[in-house]
């Protein structure tokens, strides 16, 4: 199992070093996103080519990939239309910062996907119940994900809305709802791979909705948009109603706060 991970480990770090050769030699951030999805597609399809097919396993995989092609079809749309993604500006230029973004991106890349690439190991019986619910939860969080990337893009194309935040459609009920969705696609491809693994590595593939929902929920997401929404908006009494009365990641009904 031990040597298959790190072959796996070295082939995200591989793609995105060479993503990032081509993003700091261009000195552009357009790659950034695009590149994350096209990591998990090359590693899914990577590991599912080094085994017999099964529909198990082209079910798991085509998770991955559909998932993957919506998010990396998005983020590639959202930074043509912005033209840059100001979170790089102060590193684009420089070789260690802006690649260490790089080798840390594969780094998770590869955590995310443990519970595909150990369950997509095994020989695999019929697809069963559990692993039916997986796929109804999968489908749920792409579905609200997608949703809601999409309600937010429509509402930025605005003029009149540069200047506001969104809280209809989704986000009438949560001040997050494509994290709360992107959470559960990985929880919903973690209970499809149970049926497969053996309890120490259903152990392990947990790893990878606690790794996502930690990164949006305490560093790289939520605190951040918090933070820039804060500073635009904080003094306004109107954001602030907004702020008590809505859940900030599972979407429910506002609160008369």
């Amino acid at each position: 199992m031990w040597n298959y991970l790190l072959w796996a480990l070295f082939f995200s770090l591989f793609v995105n070093i060479v993503m990032f050769v081509v993003a700091y030699s261009l000195k552009t951030d357009k790659l950034t996103d695009i590149s994350y999805a096209l990591s998990f597609m090359c590693i899914t399809v990577a590991c599912l080519f080094q085994v017999p097919l099964t529909p198990y396993r082209v079910v798991l995989a085509a998770m991955i990939v559909l998932w993957a092609m919506r998010l990396g079809g998005f983020l590639l749309l959202r930074i043509w239309v912005a033209g840059k993604d100001h979170r790089f500006d102060a590193v684009r230029t420089n070789f260690w910062s802006f690649g260490t973004f790089w080798v840390s991106q594969g780094f998770s890349v590869w955590i995310i996907l443990l519970p595909t690439m150990l369950a997509l190991r095994y020989e695999h019986r019929a697809i069963g119940w559990v692993s039916i619910l997986g796929l109804v939860v999968w489908l749920g969080g792409l579905l609200l994900e997608s949703f809601a990337d999409a309600q937010k893009f429509l509402f930025s194309l605005h003029k009149e809305n540069r200047t506001k935040w969104i809280e209809s459609g989704l986000w009438r009920y949560s001040r997050h709802p494509n994290y709360f969705g992107e959470i559960t696609v990985w929880v919903g491809v973690l209970i499809f791979c149970c049926v497969s693994l053996p309890w120490l590595e259903i152990v392990v593939g947990a790893i990878s909705p606690a790794f996502i929902a930690s990164l949006l929920l305490f560093v790289s997401g939520i605190p951040i948009l918090e933070k820039k929404a804060d500073e635009r908006w904080g003094k306004l009494a109107a954001y602030k109603a907004y702020k008590r009365s809505t859940s900030m990641l599972v979407p429910w009904p506002r609160s008369n706060g």
